[in-house]
């Protein structure tokens, strides 16, 4: 009698989300209308120019909380898009300046972009260039390099048990003379903050809160950037781990 020899199955090696999507082979013959190039495109013929890329590229990193605990700068947007696939972004801003020369008038445009996963992480980013197409691609990039993990909480007295939904405690963001001091809102409040606060949270996976501001609150960058600037402070605080499960703090992703 013969001895049947067991199939050997080969586990898959690691790749990260992103990588992986990049790497199938999906025919999607929808017609869609895109903003700029497609990320997924630029992770198929991406070559890692740092050492955490290479890292991310082998296989050796899978997520994106892995790369911050690696404490290596992360320089690379594709990175991001291999670790949070799925990343929103939303244009706040296109304004048009004009300047004078000896040669002219010199046109460009001043873009502020915020991009997010609604899950936790957030970036803002506002850059200067010569065509709108270029400088809005350019803003989004910076702002994926400039992504900061959402610190979430049921810091109301009327909030109760599960997973955070607001900020766990009051907080104060500057930009300019704009002030935007976020407070804490039970579940189903929805968030009562200007419109352009509004979109900034709602990438960061904040879907409710009390806010009050002071200041040009009229003025769109400034107003954008202290609701940012809210949440890093917020990064800052101290809070003790009994308080953290009190309030059911989560930072950065919920479910992982």
């Amino acid at each position: 009698m013969s001895e049947e020899t067991p199939d050997i199955v080969e586990e898959a090696p690691a790749i990260a989300p992103g990588l992986a999507l990049a790497m199938a082979e999906v025919e999607d013959t929808s017609p869609r209308r895109r903003r700029g190039p497609d990320p997924l495109a630029a992770l198929r013929t991406w070559q890692p120019r740092t050492r955490l890329g290479r890292m991310v590229y082998n296989g050796q990193i899978l997520t994106y909380e892995e790369a911050l605990k690696t404490g290596l700068p992360i320089r690379e947007v594709e990175i991001v898009d291999a670790l949070l696939p799925g990343m929103t972004d939303d244009v706040l801003a296109v304004n048009m300046i004009q300047r004078m020369t000896d040669s002219g008038r010199r046109v460009r445009f001043n873009v502020l972009c915020v991009v997010g996963n609604s899950d936790g992480y957030v970036g803002l980013a506002i850059c200067k260039g010569k065509e709108v197409a270029q400088t809005i691609r350019k803003a989004i990039d910076k702002a994926k390099l400039n992504l900061i993990p959402v610190m979430r909480g049921n810091g109301s007295w009327e909030s109760g048990g599960g997973p955070g939904t607001s900020v766990p405690l009051k907080i104060t963001g500057r930009s300019g003379s704009t002030r935007v001091t976020l407070m804490p809102a039970p579940a189903g409040k929805g968030l009562v903050i200007g419109d352009y606060g509004r979109r900034v949270l709602l990438l960061a996976g904040v879907s409710d809160v009390w806010s009050r501001s002071a200041g040009q609150t009229r003025t769109t960058i400034n107003y954008a950037q202290a609701t940012f600037n809210a949440l890093v402070e917020l990064n800052k605080t101290r809070i003790s781990e009994g308080d953290r499960n009190r309030l059911n703090i989560t930072s950065g992703r919920g479910e992982q």
